[in-house]
């Protein structure tokens, strides 16, 4: 027998504000965390638009002695562990520490430092490299250090799957609960950009205006031309739904299924074929055993880029064709901007979906490109039963996650939040 999977606690630094009430008022609301990026001078760059995070405070998480080790990616992830944590109602204690761990995705770590550490390697050499910065090197590192600060002695792990780590992730951790392996496992995805990756994402023509042209978030327009950069950190609480039945909690939602799947395609770029994210879907609703009509949302991972958002679009066209009512379809990126493991704060934003009967806007689509069940400029209010989360990576590696709701399950009797 297989342990079921729930959400009991999220816990987020975003552009949208720091903490699930903020971050939930601020989304709904359809306001935008895009703005113009004031931390380095962009004026020699075409793109001069991120979605950074300012609201976040570390001291307010994490303790003096373990704060002065970790960089700016470990603080926001650590944070965000402590509040999904403290969410949930769960406290670390000698008692449960062994069956409490985290899994969390990491696309490309903490650039700041990095850049930081080969500036001083390569121009004044090895002997004046600070100590304290290779350790916030890796990919690892917010891991390691949450799982220092919290306590807990179960399973760490890092996922690095580009735009799809947080999702892998998440998937990864489910199952180490649904086959026994723990009892609670943070999950999610944190990424950060600096001076040093913006420029990258530049010379790689990754980032809107890729054409010129107006520069802004717009998924699945027609006139989208790429991405926006974000950064944050989105953490869930899972656990197995017996324990927390246990305990007397109540979930946001249930993870009931997830499908990985992959393309050949370019490193830099997404394959033209839509099998590879459609199989990833499916295996998502085959395990859960769901059908594409019970599918009431689809928080998307559309981003802006000309080819992602096609293919998603067309993937997401076949799986409903024929369907008299398609699901609502929404990609918050347009909010929060692309931060390579956004996966995490997209996941929490659903499951908030889920429990306040809200799905938020996609900002940014005035003319989508295909005619599917588009959330707009507005958040709508409908109730979400199932909802698919879509994590797509270039290089073709997709992650989907079916999250349902818990009301009325005949095992669940009523515990309170």
């Amino acid at each position: 027998m297989t342990n079921r999977v729930v959400v009991s606690g999220l816990g987020m630094v975003t552009p949208l504000g720091t903490g699930k009430e903020d971050f939930a008022a601020n989304l709904f609301a359809g306001r935008s965390g895009i703005g113009p990026i004031t931390a380095f001078d962009t004026a020699r760059f075409p793109s001069r638009l991120g979605a950074s995070v300012s609201d976040f405070n570390p001291k307010d998480f994490i303790s003096i002695k373990n704060r002065r080790r970790m960089d700016r990616l470990s603080l926001m992830a650590t944070a965000s562990a402590r509040m999904a944590l403290d969410d949930a109602g769960l406290a670390i204690t000698a008692a449960n520490r062994d069956r409490i761990g985290i899994i969390l995705g990491v696309a490309y770590g903490s650039t700041d430092v990095a850049a930081q550490f080969m500036g001083t390697l390569f121009t004044e050499g090895p002997n004046l490299v600070s100590p304290i910065l290779v350790p916030n090197t890796v990919m690892n590192a917010p891991a390691g250090h949450a799982s220092i600060e919290l306590g807990f002695r179960g399973i760490n792990s890092t996922v690095n799957h580009h735009e799809a780590s947080a999702e892998t992730a998440i998937a990864y951790a489910a199952a180490e609960i649904q086959n026994g392996r723990a009892d609670v496992l943070l999950a999610g995805g944190a990424d950060i950009f600096s001076a040093f990756f913006f420029e990258i994402l530049t010379h790689f023509k990754a980032l809107s205006p890729v054409d010129g042209s107006e520069e802004g978030a717009r998924p699945f327009d027609i006139q989208r031309n790429g991405p926006v950069v974000g950064e944050g950190a989105g953490v869930l609480c899972l656990e197995s739904m017996a324990h927390a039945l246990e305990r007397g909690a109540t979930p946001y939602c249930e993870i009931g299924g997830w499908g990985l799947s992959s393309s050949p395609a370019p490193p830099t770029d997404w394959p033209e074929d839509p099998q590879g994210p459609a199989l990833a879907i499916q295996r998502a609703l085959g395990a859960a055993g769901i059908l594409p009509d019970q599918v009431d949302y689809v928080s998307a991972s559309a981003n802006g880029g000309r080819n992602l958002d096609r293919l998603e679009a067309t993937a997401l066209s076949r799986l409903f064709a024929g369907q008299e009512t398609k699901p609502r379809i929404s990609s918050i990126k347009g909010a929060v901007g692309e931060s390579f493991s956004s996966g995490g704060i997209r996941a929490a934003a659903a499951a908030l979906s889920i429990q306040e009967r809200i799905l938020p806007p996609t900002l940014g689509l005035t003319t989508p490109l295909q005619p599917l069940n588009f959330v707009k400029a507005h958040a709508i209010d409908m109730p979400v039963a199932c909802a698919l989360l879509n994590g797509f990576s270039s290089g073709g590696t997709f992650a989907s996650l079916l999250m349902r709701s818990v009301d009325g399950s005949t095992d669940w009797h009523g515990a309170t939040r």
